[in-house]
């Protein structure tokens, strides 16, 4: 017959090792919500590898006299470089449209004055509202009302977006998942406009119906552009003439080789 003096020890062993299985168990989901962060963290990219990325999003004689905004995940965008010329150039680490923060994002892109006054000040707002902790659900959410609301505005006129860079990495045909992939073209501003408006029927799983301007629209009406690809002949000089820098970003990371075409 067990003594109170047994039960207790017996209680006081149970107590314990219940203690120890929850402290394991709140280790375990401690270390699993650092690996989910560590998965979506953005990294910093040094600094002169990123600004020749955001500038390759350019004509080679439009570099000189751009801005260029570099991010610090921790704080968001911030001035590198001011420019004379109302362009203004970066490198989206996270597009708001899409569902999920991701870490391997790389879009440079560049404004001409027009968009500098809007749309770029998306980019900037939404790695704003990363950096301060929120949730890819609320970051979505408030976007999305700011453009209601019209906190955010269109371009006033026609205007375009580089983004004629040898490599990017977001989501592309003809899966529209996200690829590393070579795909220099131009965005035209055209918010509101669909493909049925300009009589463009696209087909990602044919390469050969992108070649013509077709609608692409991110995430909201308001956010759509006329999207024209180069040609192959200028698609090639692009690529010979960046060959360092895309040697560069391999090298950086193994997810921004051409070779690499992991979801």
């Amino acid at each position: 017959m067990l003594n109170r003096t047994s039960i207790n020890r017996r209680r006081g062993r149970s107590l314990a090792l219940l203690a120890f299985m929850l402290g394991v168990s709140a280790l375990a989901g401690a270390r699993g919500e650092l690996a989910r962060a560590a998965e979506t963290s953005v990294d910093r990219m040094p600094p002169q590898l990123e600004t020749r990325f955001a500038l390759s999003a350019l004509p080679p004689a439009l570099r000189d006299r751009a801005t260029v905004y570099l991010l610090e995940p921790g704080n968001g965008y911030q001035l590198s470089r001011q420019g004379s010329s109302g362009v203004a150039c970066l490198v989206e680490r996270t597009a708001w449209e899409l569902a999920d923060f991701r870490n391997d994002i790389y879009i440079p892109l560049c404004y001409d004055a027009a968009g500098t006054r809007t749309y770029l000040q998306v980019i900037m707002d939404t790695a704003a509202l990363r950096a301060q902790g929120k949730s890819a659900a609320q970051v979505h959410a408030e976007i999305a009302r700011r453009f209601r609301d019209k906190t955010y505005k269109v371009p006033e006129k026609p205007g375009v977006s580089y983004m004629v860079a040898p490599v990017m990495r977001t989501v592309g045909p003809p899966d529209m998942k996200v690829h590393t992939m070579v795909m220099p073209h131009l965005m035209y501003y055209a918010p509101g406009v669909t493909n049925s408006d300009i009589g463009a029927a696209p087909d990602l799983a044919q390469p050969d119906s992108l070649r013509y301007p077709f609608i692409d629209q991110q995430g909201i009406p308001e956010q759509s552009y006329i999207i024209h690809m180069v040609g192959d002949a200028e698609k090639a000089k692009i690529l010979a003439s960046e060959k360092q820098l895309i040697e560069d970003l391999c090298a950086y990371r193994k997810l921004l080789c051409l070779e690499h075409k992991q979801h």
